[in-house]
């Protein structure tokens, strides 16, 4: 599925209230970070209300970024931004304060303390560093916070939003200059690939037993 359908269709299950706490809480930063992608909710926000007063105060549960989208774009009014709260500062305070554990040399995570399916946390990656060759079981998520990083696909700044599957093989790389802080949601574990596949995915398995 093309990667600007994907991140539509979530901005839209977040304004329709479809997503669980993990999800809201990184796409509410997605939106706080970039204004597009803010605007595109807005859109979408009325879009829901139009249904709303359409259907007599019953919004269907199931309804889809697809069922609306046709005809809905160029009509809808914008409205005030009201998202201008940060999201994780709100749950975290000064994410300097944040107490990062070293994963291996030049990566560090934080686990956010949310209950869910999905596994969020924040990651750090110090210049140059990168992730070993992988790829993915189920979607990663993976939003820039600050700094930026590259792999096989392109480049990636603050607020810029990259979805993985198991389609993706990558190696990602922190920028030489600043490093890289990002938001990242995991559905399932990842799956390292190359010379040290095994022994990568042996340690990620019996990790699975300490979260």
């Amino acid at each position: 599925m093309n990667l600007t359908v994907q991140k539509n269709e979530l901005i839209f299950d977040y304004s329709s209230g479809n997503l669980g706490e993990a999800k809201s809480l990184f796409t509410s930063m997605y939106l706080y970070l970039n204004s597009v992608a803010s605007k595109k909710s807005s859109i979408f926000d009325n879009i829901l209300a139009d249904n709303l007063n359409d259907l007599e105060n019953i919004v269907p549960k199931n309804l889809k970024y697809s069922d609306c989208i046709k005809g809905k774009m160029e009509s809808s009014h914008k409205k005030n931004n009201t998202k201008d709260l940060n999201p994780l500062s709100s749950l975290l305070g000064d994410i300097k304060n944040v107490k990062w554990k070293s994963i291996y040399k030049g990566f560090k995570e934080y686990s956010l303390p949310i209950d869910d399916k999905d596994s969020i946390k924040l990651i750090k990656m110090e210049p140059g560093t990168s992730v070993p060759f992988h790829s993915h079981n189920g979607k990663e998520y993976i939003l820039v916070l600050d700094g930026s990083f590259s792999d096989q696909y392109g480049e990636y700044n603050k607020g810029d939003m990259q979805i993985n599957d198991q389609k993706i093989k990558h190696i990602p790389t922190a920028s030489d200059k600043n490093g890289c802080i990002c938001l990242s949601i995991t559905e399932k574990d990842v799956v390292f690939l190359g010379k040290f596949g095994l022994v990568l995915n042996l340690f990620t398995f019996i990790k699975s037993f300490f979260k």
